[in-house]
């Protein structure tokens, strides 16, 4: 169990993917462009078992956005999205409707 407190410290926000790659030597990892309202950041998602670049580009996904940066394969992933475990694979999860890029998930 988290305090409400902890809970709160999670800054979880909207963005859109603009951009999508495979990230090379990699079958698991996707390297993103996403705009979330008042920057774009790159993020690195272990999502490519399950969606290609195609599949996602322009979508809206909710993303952790106070988390430390990480290299992911020499790469700086800045912050985590949010997606949903089925049987070891990533299933993004959206909002129902469009609703700006950066409004906070709460």
């Amino acid at each position: 169990m988290i305090s409400f407190d902890d809970f709160n410290k999670l800054d979880i926000r909207i963005g859109i993917i603009l951009e999508a790659e495979k990230v090379e030597g990699a079958d698991k990892l996707l390297k993103l462009l996403v705009d979330i309202g008042d920057e774009k950041r790159t993020l690195v998602a272990g999502i490519a078992e399950t969606y290609t670049p195609e599949d996602i580009v322009d979508k809206q996904i909710p993303i952790l956005i106070n988390l430390e940066p990480k290299k992911l394969r020499g790469i700086e992933s800045n912050g985590m999205i949010l997606a949903v475990d089925i049987g070891g694979k990533a299933t993004l999860i959206h909002p129902d409707k469009q609703v700006p890029n950066g409004s906070k998930v709460r």
